[in-house]
């Protein structure tokens, strides 16, 4: 039998260990997130919009900026990305998800970076 102090330093080290690994997690996935949103064959995302960083954005779309205040709720944001449509049907915003354009992982690191601008 491990005596309690041993598991309780034990489970102690364990939570340091991934709350150290959190934040380098969190900023790949950013970076994963902003190279998929500039990339033309992947989430285009600068076809329709101006993003901080950039080349030649389109103007269709609004500029993406300050995104965390305008969309606090994670999930609202995760919902637009993968299909706007349930949410306005006559968006011209493609339904990423719906369309296997881009998995929920991608999805997820393109929300990740955009609320960072």
């Amino acid at each position: 039998m491990i005596p309690s102090k041993v598991t309780s330093a034990a489970a102690v080290v364990l939570l340091a260990l991934c709350g150290a690994l959190t934040p380098a997690r969190a900023q790949s996935s950013v970076a994963e997130g902003e190279r998929l949103a500039f990339d033309r064959a992947k989430g285009n995302c600068l076809t329709c919009h101006v993003i901080k960083g950039g080349d030649l954005p389109g103007t269709i779309g609004p500029e993406l900026v300050d995104i965390k205040s305008k969309y606090p709720n994670r999930d609202d944001l995760v919902a637009i990305v993968s299909d706007e449509t349930k949410r306005n049907p006559l968006t011209v915003m493609p339904p990423f998800g719906r369309n296997r354009i881009l998995t929920e992982k991608e999805i997820s690191a393109v929300v990740d970076f955009l609320q960072t601008l």
